[in-house]
């Protein structure tokens, strides 16, 4: 059994390079594996399964074709992609899974979230998670002409955004006692979750013991977990510049220029 699990892409029109990384990391290493596992935030922003970029067809194409081949998707939702639905399901031939999702690994028992969940001392994105993974407020929200969707989607990260420059690291990493919590209340061994962008490998985590692994946002590096009979790997590999694309490969990727 071969697994991978990778988090916080945040694909975007503006870096076509992580763009094209993750179409080379399912090419070259997702296509071998038996799971591949995206635990959220996988795109800056999803707005409703009827509102899908054109520049991201390429991607959920390759999608379907690694599920059709026999590995099987599954997707959770993170803070950046709570709307993503059935629809998307369907269209790339992956699973949802829920917010707190227990698995069997050579660790025992393993709990897989995004993580945001976890960083209890920022209260303020508590609340706001709250309102936005509320099914009425989805509905409302859904409801809505997809230019207005994305005028709100627009204004709501940038106020994140400016919120996130006024706290301190303490704050919007996790917080030990939920990570413990979590890890006791399920009873499990170890805990895979992205979200904080502070990749590592952490032991301790419980009162039973507990390991913890964080995964990297991807960024100048991209970064995954190969998970296997032998145990767990956290791997990095250097992004290529984005200014180093050419015309002929953006248009590959129907990235705009």
């Amino acid at each position: 059994m071969l697994r991978y699990y990778i988090a916080d892409l945040h694909l975007d029109a503006k870096r076509p390079d992580i763009i094209r990384a993750f179409s080379m990391f399912l090419h070259e290493k997702a296509c071998h594996a038996n799971e591949l596992y995206l635990l959220g935030d996988i795109f800056e922003a999803w707005i409703g399964d009827d509102a899908t970029p054109e520049y991201l067809a390429p991607l959920l194409s390759q999608l379907q074709e690694l599920s059709l081949s026999g590995v099987k998707i599954f997707f959770q939702h993170g803070n950046r992609d709570f709307l993503v639905g059935e629809g998307f399901a369907h269209r790339t031939g992956s699973h949802l899974i829920s917010e707190l999702h227990c698995t069997n690994s050579p660790h025992g028992k393993t709990l897989i979230l995004h993580g945001d969940q976890l960083c209890t001392e920022d209260e303020d994105y508590q609340a706001f998670r709250n309102l936005v993974r509320n099914p009425q407020w989805q509905q409302q929200f859904l409801a809505k002409p997809i230019n207005e969707r994305l005028e709100i989607a627009q204004k709501l990260r940038a106020a994140s955004k400016e919120q996130g420059a006024m706290k301190s690291a303490d704050i919007t990493d996790v917080t030990p006692a939920a990570v413990s919590q979590q890890l006791t209340a399920h009873g499990a061994n170890l805990m895979i979750h992205g979200h904080t962008h502070r990749p590592g490998i952490h032991s301790q985590q419980s009162p039973s013991g507990g390991m913890r692994v964080v995964l990297g946002d991807w960024d100048s590096h991209g970064w995954y977990l190969e998970q296997d009979e032998q145990g767990s790997r956290l791997y990095a590999f250097e992004l290529p510049c984005k200014e180093g694309l050419t015309a002929e490969l953006r248009d590959s990727l129907g990235v705009p220029g």
